[in-house]
């Protein structure tokens, strides 16, 4: 039996009963790689040694009658997470040798689990990109599609599952970039609830792995299947032990409902910035149709909806004020000469991005202010509804665009050109308030491309999401092996 496009979930089962060792598991993963990857370029750093002694740890570990959430299964893990003996460079040239001396916090909790890491996985230089390609390790490519991007910044990672290099990888979002990636390549990704997963270690070089409440940016699981998702949260979840002094544990809340007609669940597909193509179009109503045939209280709209504008140009703001704010000097005061020049008119994203590229302290704090108040806005619709169905970007994957400025270059949406970053807004929904979210596979576009979407779920209730995409995947399918 080959076992490489098997679900985590599945390959637990086969350990346990005997099927199959760690050892052939991890020997497969690596044999497929190898064969595979050289297409691909999802793998950027192999740790195939390691890997397979660990797998032979995992065997012994189980046949003293040892049981762990992930022992023996092969897994891949997101470049920019430090693990000892290994580089992280998040794509930056500079730092091409930079060796971090211990694990982030989510790769320890990975082995702890008993996982058989492969190796790293691609991303984009600073993790600044919907795509993935940097000067170190070059670019990766789509599995369904080779002349397009499997999205950013956990690209290597959504490229690598959907080509079957191991069951599981953790990565990041900020920007949509597990849930970009999951939907152009059609695998699953969730971004937890802001703070449920510690993410010490997931930082870029040269600076210390420490402890930090970052704003808007969570690392999460990615897997190939709903049920997968659960697993791997549930192994990530909890607060950091240098901050409590204590072991990771958290309870989240059960899912409010088990059965796909107990859902009320909302379906957004039209965004006052930006138009959603018909391929993205047509997946979210596969899947609101699909509740409704379950079911589910499906609405298309409610007056507890927060602003959607406002919400983007929140998000804008506050994402470009968290990126900006380790620039060096001069382009900083580039940046303020900009945005000094604009018209106060101007109420467009990129207008969004400059200022809030140069906020103040004092400009932050406002900010914030209105987003507590669309995060009130958000607690009473999860009041009346249990989710929210909606785009992770307005297309599939599409052509690699390597132009070096992200602001000249542009987005077609149905053969209409737009700004190439404007493509965030449906990400950033979920980021900007902090709620977590689950991408989903939702079909094939008439081309042939994976779509998904995502479910947006209550703040701290991500069991509620991620059951919901369990139900959802044996209604209308899930992962399929690129064609």
């Amino acid at each position: 039996m080959e076992w490489s496009f098997q679900t985590a979930e599945r390959l637990a089962a086969a350990l346990r009963a005997g099927e199959v060792s760690s050892a052939e598991l991890t020997d497969e993963a690596i044999a497929r790689i190898e064969r595979e990857d050289k297409a691909i370029n999802a793998i950027c750093v192999p740790d195939f040694d390691r890997a397979r002694a660990a797998a032979r740890g995992a065997d012994q570990a189980r046949a003293r009658g040892e049981d762990r959430p992930l022992l023996g299964i092969p897994v891949t893990v997101k470049e920019s997470y430090n693990i000892a003996g290994l580089p992280t460079t998040w794509g930056v040239p500079l730092h091409r040798n930079h060796m971090p001396a211990e694990d982030a916090v989510q790769v320890s909790r990975l082995k702890a689990a008993g996982a058989v890491v492969l190796g790293k996985t691609n991303v984009p230089l600073g993790l600044q990109d919907v795509q993935t390609f940097n000067e170190i390790y070059g670019t990766t490519n789509n599995p369904w599609d080779h002349g397009r991007t499997p999205g950013g910044s956990s690209g290597g990672s959504a490229a690598a599952l959907a080509s079957g290099f191991g069951a599981l990888s953790i990565g990041s979002d900020i920007g949509g970039s597990l849930r970009t990636p999951a939907h152009f390549c059609g695998v699953y990704a969730h971004k937890p609830t802001l703070g449920l997963a510690a993410n010490r270690g997931m930082v870029p070089p040269p600076a210390p792995a420490l402890p930090e409440d970052l704003d808007l940016a969570v690392v999460g699981p990615m897997a190939r299947a709903a049920r997968d998702l659960a697993l791997l949260l549930d192994v990530m979840a909890g607060p950091d032990p240098l901050t409590l002094g204590v072991a990771h544990e958290v309870t989240l809340p059960p899912a409010r409902h088990e059965r796909l007609r107990d859902f009320r669940v909302l379906v957004l597909d039209e965004h006052p910035l930006l138009p959603t193509g018909s391929a993205v179009r047509a997946g979210v109503n596969r899947v609101a149709d699909a509740l409704a045939d379950g079911g589910a209280r499906v609405e298309r709209r409610t007056p507890l909806l927060p602003d959607l504008t406002e919400a983007a140009t929140l998000y804008t703001q506050l994402l470009f004020s968290s990126s900006a704010a380790r620039f060096p000097v001069e382009a900083y005061e580039r940046l303020r000469t900009r945005a000094a020049g604009l018209s106060a008119d101007d109420q467009s994203l990129g207008a969004a991005r400059l200022r809030g590229a140069v906020f103040s302290h004092r400009d932050w704090m406002e900010a914030n202010s209105r987003r507590e108040l669309h995060r009130h806005g958000w607690r009473r619709l999860f009041a009346e509804f249990d989710a929210v169905v909606c785009p992770i970007t307005p297309t599939p994957a599409f052509p690699h665009d390597h132009d070096p400025d992200l602001l000249e270059r542009r987005i077609d949406i149905d053969g209409v050109e737009y700004p190439y970053l404007d493509q965030l807004v449906w990400a950033g929904l979920a980021t900007m308030p902090g709620l977590p979210a689950t991408a989903v596979p939702a079909g094939l576009s008439s081309a042939g491309l994976p779509v998904g979407v995502q479910l947006i779920g209550p703040m701290f209730e991500d069991r509620t999401p991620l059951r919901l995409a369990e139900l959802l995947e044996r209604r209308i399918g899930g992962f399929q092996a690129p064609r």
